[in-house]
């Protein structure tokens, strides 16, 4: 068990990310932390993809002459990644651009306080 999870650490960081995450987005009650989460449950989902994509000795896609039979690396989770960021990326700046007019409307961040002046209107 040992040699698996030093030979697979990738995999165990990958939990951990997704497990903070999670636990950020569920117990804070802050909108700014579970933002926060959010990016981190992100991040331990790029490393998933990234880390399953790895091949041993593979070679970057693009063919020379006389290099037929190498094992070539998929280029499509590295794009698919790429997307993902850039589309994170979109969806904080999104998140966060609520989070300050929910403060500016209320002057507040905490769910429970936002919960209780919603229920009082």
């Amino acid at each position: 068990m040992e040699e698996l999870l030093l030979t697979r650490y990738n995999y165990v960081v990958v939990v951990l990310l997704l497990g903070i995450g999670t636990y950020m987005l569920i117990e804070n009650s802050n909108l700014v932390k579970k933002v926060i989460g959010m990016n981190v449950f992100q991040t331990g989902i790029f490393l998933f993809f990234i880390t399953s994509a790895y091949v041993e000795g593979g070679a970057p896609p693009v063919v020379e002459h006389g290099s037929h039979g190498s094992t070539y690396v998929s280029p499509l989770p590295h794009v698919l990644i790429l997307t993902a960021i850039v589309v994170g990326v979109s969806l904080t700046a999104v998140a966060l651009a609520l989070v300050v007019r929910i403060y500016a409307e209320y002057g507040t961040l905490d769910e429970n306080v936002l919960r209780e002046v919603r229920a009082d209107e």
